[in-house]
């Protein structure tokens, strides 16, 4: 085959000026002892370090996560931690308080340092975090979580919404940790109440307290259906309880329903999970069964209580000022659970609708305004006082929650100890006894106060233990990532010389071997 020597040239120069480029790029590589430049250089190898190089942001990401998280954690359980100190404090002062000898003064005094201690958790409850933001309130991180209502309680105002961090693969992790959680849910083991019907003027003599729930699953299961009970004291030493539809169900209750009339004070009375302190307050020249025999209690759970909220930017000045549960019936079978919104339609027409209120949303109830004064609305069992100086609007909405007394917060239970400290008692037996009645409720709801921000703490401690596994997990997977990145684009020093070596050697060769064929031809042997 006959090559030109045109041809020849443009070969040998394509084929130098390709081996001069792949040396020039080792000699780059062997500088930087970097294999991999741009996607030319490996299109499979520049495909995998693109993949683990989103998996090393992301591991950078899920640190930044776990960093944060854990500083937000370790705010909070400090906070609760102070939380439980002012609490323990508060026991203290209930403690010596309830001890016999305390005067008013001594009550009042302690009155007010627990309504210190009330303030102190209060402002530990709407604490901020170094950005600003409320720690116990949820998502609404710039809504304070609780707030005082014109009656002295105090309404959560947060949500239950956990803000979930990654810290890993498929893996998440609430940075926060809700008001509802570490407060509202407290249990409230003074959710009963004993009102007496006979005698009709309270002659005393025989004190039966309210009650404490003791044990929540019997009192789910057995006390809550059967009410109201009448407790009638049959002689001084017996009692009979009857259900709401008149069964003896006296064997349920501690000892028979027998007490003693000779050791009257401060006798517990156990009946279907609750707890009812006795007292028996026999006068000189009592006959016993005489004086207590007739005397006759109704026995019911708390009833509940209705709130409502005018809404913002309500187009009418009308506001709620009262409200209660006047058709039990209607109430049970129409009431929203997870509270209502109450909207007038027209200055006398108006729906009320479940929380949250939708687009598709359709009323539970509906009626019309009846006039008063005071004007009132009922709907699902509930009647509504109307005031504030004008009739509804249409538009005027009112944010309507009811209570069970199922849980209490710590601030409501601090707020009736206080109210309680400040009652005078001295020189009245019957007050006495009934304040140390409230005085053993509100301990018993500060236990399970305590028990709740056990609860909370116990759940940051288990998320930092899940921060701590994970993040030495991420470690590895970091330390994994960068060393197979190391093996996909660094260079073997030794290979990378070898072949810039071979490939400077090979282009002196080529240019050599090229001299020397140019040399060739015809007229060098004319």
């Amino acid at each position: 085959m006959r090559i030109s020597t045109a041809q020849y040239y443009e070969t040998t120069a394509a084929n130098y000026q390709r081996n001069f480029n792949k040396a020039i790029a080792t000699s780059n590589e062997a500088s930087s002892l970097t294999r991999i430049n741009t996607a030319a250089d490996d299109p499979l190898g520049a495909g995998r370090l693109l993949q683990l190089g989103q998996q090393s942001a992301m591991l950078d990401q899920y640190t930044s996560n776990i960093s944060s998280t854990k500083s937000s954690l370790s705010l909070q359980e400090t906070t609760l931690d102070s939380i439980g100190t002012a609490l323990q404090r508060a026991k203290e002062i209930a403690l010596s308080a309830n001890n016999g000898i305390a005067t008013d003064d001594d009550r009042k005094a302690y009155a007010a340092e627990l309504g210190q201690i009330q303030q102190q958790v209060l402002g530990l409850m709407n604490s901020k975090d170094s950005a600003g933001n409320f720690l116990f309130s949820g998502s609404k991180t710039d809504t304070p979580p609780y707030s005082q209502n014109s009656d002295g309680t105090y309404t959560y105002n947060g949500d239950q919404t956990s803000i979930n961090l990654g810290i890993g693969d498929g893996l998440t992790v609430a940075s926060n940790t809700t008001g509802w959680d570490a407060f509202q849910q407290t249990i409230n083991t003074s959710r009963t109440q004993a009102a007496m019907t006979a005698p009709a003027v309270d002659d005393g003599r025989v004190v039966l307290s309210n009650g404490q729930v003791t044990n929540s699953a019997t009192y789910d299961s057995k006390f809550a259906s059967g009410q109201p009970y009448t407790v009638t004291f049959l002689s001084s030493t017996q009692l009979k309880i009857t259900d709401g539809l008149g069964n003896d169900v006296t064997t349920e209750a501690s000892q028979n329903g027998a007490f003693s009339n000779s050791n009257g004070a401060n006798q517990v009375v156990n009946f279907r999970g609750v707890d009812l302190n006795l007292n028996i307050n026999l006068k000189s020249g009592d006959v016993p069964d005489t004086v207590i025999a007739g005397h006759t209690f109704q026995l019911t759970a708390n009833p509940d209580t209705i709130g409502a909220v005018r809404s913002a930017g309500n187009p009418s000045t009308a506001v709620i000022t009262g409200s209660s549960v006047t058709d039990p019936v209607a109430y049970g079978k129409a009431f929203p659970n997870g509270g209502a919104v109450l909207k007038f339609t027209s200055a006398t027409a108006f729906d009320l609708y479940a929380a949250p209120v939708t687009a598709d949303s359709r009323p539970v109830s509906s009626g019309t305004v009846v006039a008063g004064p005071p004007d009132t609305a009922t709907a699902a069992g509930v009647t509504f006082t109307l005031g504030g100086g004008s009739a509804p609007a249409a538009g005027d909405q009112f944010v309507v929650q009811a209570n069970d007394h199922q849980t209490q917060n710590v601030l409501d239970t601090l707020g009736k100890m206080i109210t309680a400290l400040n009652t005078p008692i001295d020189g009245n037996t019957v007050a006495k006894q009934q304040f140390q009645a409230a005085m053993d409720s509100g301990l018993a709801n500060l236990d399970s106060a305590s028990d709740q921000l056990g609860s909370a703490v116990t759940s940051i401690g288990a998320r930092g233990q899940s921060l701590d596994d994970q993040s030495t997990t991420n470690q590895s997977l970091s330390l994994a990532n960068t060393a197979t990145q190391g093996a996909i684009r660094d260079s073997d020093p030794a290979e990378v010389m070898t072949r810039l070596t071979l490939q400077q050697t090979m282009l002196q060769a080529a240019q050599l071997a090229f001299s020397k064929i140019t040399s060739l031809g015809l007229f060098n042997k004319i």
